[in-house]
């Protein structure tokens, strides 16, 4: 009988989790020192696909390592970037975008540090280097990671939540090597229907694989717990909404299982 429970037991139990391992990693992009946050969970074995976690123009904070905690229960070894240098990060709008503008106005700078952090993230040792690395990112980030796709950065996937779609260098025909994921609010006053139809004409002229959500009722940052205090306390037009965050976590996951399996 004793024997039995314990089959029972071990049946029917949740699977024990490794302890979740993060820490905070200092890597350079030419002169500028970046601290990143890496993350990762042992019971996925150590093998494990890479992602990078790109921030919302407020920097590398709590949110942007969260969802990298998020991504690493999911199984895969997560990077949040530091964009900024000096893991920098703020809550006032005028901060965010100086620091913003500052990376923008020189057309290398963005992909000198995320080519910094991909090659950081790939060199771990739990990091199967036989799959190309994916990027997430939000706001600030989304546009992040869908220049680098443009660009042609050997990436698995990409996955925009709520990022700018506008460009000045659009993708040309057969650059995209990732698959391409949106996720937009139906409702953000900064992303018009001239620049969505513009990006779908680009993704269509360059055949990349790439697919388009509009989540009505959403506005900016609505994955962001925070976007209503923070929009707030800005006078900026945030909120979160958490409909549409389940929703484009779970397509992103769709995604990410189709390129990874899991």
């Amino acid at each position: 009988m004793k024997r039995f429970l314990i089959l029972l037991f071990l049946l029917f139990s949740p699977p024990l989790h490794a302890a979740l391992h993060e820490r905070v990693v200092d890597y350079r992009a030419g002169n500028v020192l970046l601290k990143g946050y890496l993350v990762w969970d042992d019971a996925y074995g150590t093998k494990q696909p890479a992602v990078l976690v790109v921030h919302e123009w407020w920097g590398l904070n709590d949110y942007a390592r969260e969802r990298a905690r998020m991504l690493a229960g999911l199984g895969y070894t997560a990077l949040a970037v530091d964009m900024y240098g000096e893991g920098k990060s703020t809550e006032h709008a005028s901060d965010a975008s100086g620091f913003m503008n500052n990376v923008l106005e020189h057309a290398d700078v963005a992909r000198e540090r995320f080519l910094a952090a991909k090659a950081l993230l790939e060199r771990q040792p739990m990091v199967d280097a036989s799959k190309k690395t994916a990027a997430i990112g939000y706001c600030f980030g989304g546009a992040t990671v869908l220049n680098m796709a443009r660009q042609g950065v050997d990436l698995a996937a990409v996955a925009s939540f709520h990022g700018n779609l506008a460009t000045r260098t659009p993708a040309q025909p057969g650059a995209v090597k990732a698959r391409v994921l949106v996720l937009n609010g139906a409702d953000d006053s900064f992303i018009t229907q001239d620049s969505i139809r513009a990006f779908e004409q680009e993704m269509q002229h360059a055949g990349a694989d790439y697919r388009f959500i509009n989540y009505p009722g959403a506005v900016h940052s609505f994955t962001n717990p925070d976007a209503d205090r923070l929009g707030k306390a800005n006078n900026m037009p945030l909120a979160y909404n958490a409909a549409a965050d389940k929703a484009s976590w779970e397509a992103m996951k769709q995604l990410f299982n189709g390129v990874f399996g899991r």
